[in-house]
């Protein structure tokens, strides 16, 4: 006999977990204690459940395994639903295990009750409540290999604080690997039917090609076919930047260059693409080109996402099987020379970017640090007008090296996520990307990473607004209002930290500031005062654009 606790730490333990991201509280108690003698599993006590949903969720993408999280009950399981919810339409893999009242109370009105199960059932695959302790190692199993299989996403699993408490004789159930699946015959030779009969194919990778490691057979395929490719905000780094066939980055709501590519397109091919990144009446809106769509999961039923081939499987042997067996390259170049265009649309800096202005233009910040960062450095983006920045102009060497929160756009992201990515990847480096009004969100933290000895640099890009908003209301209203706010001493507030915070005060500091932060094996803090008025500038620039064909 043994504790159900024990029981359900030993299944934790079975599945690979090392890290629990969380808050004790008084109906999750048992659990903590039992997790104290567990020697494979590290307990880390966070600031806010927020934080720790988020250090799950990025730990989840990164790794492919899934993050846990765990909170007390009331307040503590809704603090976690933000986290969960970026993770559910991110397709990140993640358990959540909180804590409930005893069963004896819950048919009526009682302290800090409410149905946490039915509140998480829309942004999770799977939310049960534990109610008898011989059914734990079952849950565990399939939670876990639901929340790991595709799509990917968040499960919930609740346990009530008498059950915890409950003696049990169970044992662990085996850990059995995912089942691999691939397209039928009919639809791979359906879309190679439509390949060969397509003059201008367009491929467009999505996050499902990170997700299942397929970077290196999309690029087989891509050369192989000769077809031009963009990488939505999640996929980038499938194509080296300097790879002829990279089209760089498709997603922003604001048209851009890289549709010029898509619009010249007789056929698209989809890769594992989610509809949550980047809707098709964005890209494939007029006259809309057939698609061939390459994914885990059959294609979203949409007017403008005509499907003429679904292949539902497993992506890297549907991509090698279409590699091996196209008819030839269609070895085509979309009009313009867009791959030159976009280059040198992504590399140009303004004449004033190094002239000793206080102020920083965004796409300045994200030159130099591709300059100076090693290509095995994971950048987290927070979300605000820099996100946009990132996702079009910060192209990463390498795959699964930016993470950024796009489904469910959540603020407060990047701290959190810092810490989840540098457990996931301890040898390399780590440098979050957030504004001024995404940082306080969640700035605790930095207390729970300087707790763990972690290193990474965190970049506060600050204009003290709201400034992605701001840029909405002059784009819809020519006005800005409610969107302004003051800062606290960044460099101060990270000393208060016992961390080392640094100041950019003209734009000739920006390199050597950056390289000094990266070089410091800490947790620094890097205060950026940012050109605000960039935005505008860039919606009103590409607002001019006009493709050539």
């Amino acid at each position: 006999m043994m504790k159900a606790t024990d029981l359900l730490v030993n299944c934790l333990e079975n599945e690979g977990v090392r890290y629990i991201f969380g808050i004790p509280g008084e109906e999750n108690i048992d659990l903590v204690h039992s997790l104290a003698s567990s020697e494979q599993i590290q307990f880390v006590a966070v600031r806010h459940e927020q934080g720790a949903a988020f250090m799950a969720d990025v730990y989840g993408r990164l790794t492919g395994k899934a993050g846990v999280c765990l909170a007390t009950l009331g307040p503590g399981a809704t603090n976690l639903l933000t986290g969960i919810g970026d993770a559910h339409l991110d397709h990140a893999p993640v358990v959540a295990i909180t804590g409930q009242a005893g069963m004896e109370r819950m048919h009526k009105e009682s302290h800090q009750y409410i149905d946490v199960v039915a509140m998480f059932e829309p942004v999770t695959k799977w939310s049960i409540q534990i109610k008898r302790p011989e059914t734990i190692p079952e849950i565990v199993r399939k939670a876990f290999k639901l929340a790991e299989m595709e799509k990917p996403g968040a499960v919930l699993i609740e346990l009530p604080e008498d059950i915890a408490a409950d003696d049990i004789d169970a044992k662990i159930l085996p850990k059995t690997p995912l089942p691999i699946t691939v397209p039928t015959a009919h639809s791979m030779n359906k879309a190679l039917e439509l390949m060969e009969k397509s003059q201008k194919p367009f491929i467009i990778a999505g996050n499902g090609v990170l997700r299942q490691q397929a970077s290196e057979g999309l690029r087989a395929f891509a050369e192989a076919l000769k077809a031009p490719v963009a990488h939505t905000f999640m996929a980038k780094g499938v194509l080296p930047p300097d790879h002829p066939l990279n089209m760089y980055t498709v997603g922003l709501q604001m048209k851009d260059y890289v549709l010029c590519g898509i619009h010249e397109a007789d056929l698209i091919i989809a890769v594992g693409y989610d509809f949550v990144e980047y809707l098709p009446i964005y890209w494939n809106e007029h006259e809309p080109k057939p698609i061939v769509h390459i994914d885990t999961e059959p294609a979203e039923v949409d007017e403008h996402y005509p499907v003429g081939a679904e292949l539902v499987g497993d992506i890297k042997a549907t991509l090698e099987y279409l590699t091996e067996n196209h008819t030839g390259a269609k070895a085509w170049t979309p009009s313009g020379d867009l791959h030159q265009k976009l280059k040198q649309e992504l590399a140009q800096i303004n004449a004033d970017a190094s002239d000793g202005s206080t102020r920083i233009k965004p796409k300045t910040i994200l030159e130099e640090l591709s300059k100076i960062t090693s290509e095995n450095t994971i950048v987290i983006s927070d979300v605000g007008a820099h996100k946009l920045w990132i996702a079009r102009n910060y192209q990463p060497k390498l795959p699964n090296r930016v993470v950024i929160s796009n489904g469910f756009a959540a603020m407060g992201i990047a701290v959190p996520g810092a810490i989840g990515a540098k457990l996931a990847c301890a040898d390399d480096p780590v440098i979050c990307i957030t504004g001024d009004g995404g940082f306080l969100m969640n700035g605790a933290e930095i207390e729970t990473a300087k707790r763990l000895g972690l290193a990474f640099t965190i970049l506060v890009l600050s204009d003290s607004k709201y400034g992605l908003i701001e840029w909405k209301l002059k784009n819809r209203f020519n006005a800005s209002y409610g969107v302004e706010f003051e800062n606290p001493d960044f460099v101060r507030f990270a000393e208060s930290f016992g961390i080392v915070g640094l100041r950019v005060n003209h734009a000739d500091e920006l390199e050597p500031t950056l390289r000094k932060a990266i070089s410091m094996n800490d947790i620094v803090i890097v205060e950026i005062p940012v050109d605000a008025e960039e935005n505008l500038k860039l919606s009103q620039h590409l607002g001019k654009l006009v493709c050539r064909q």
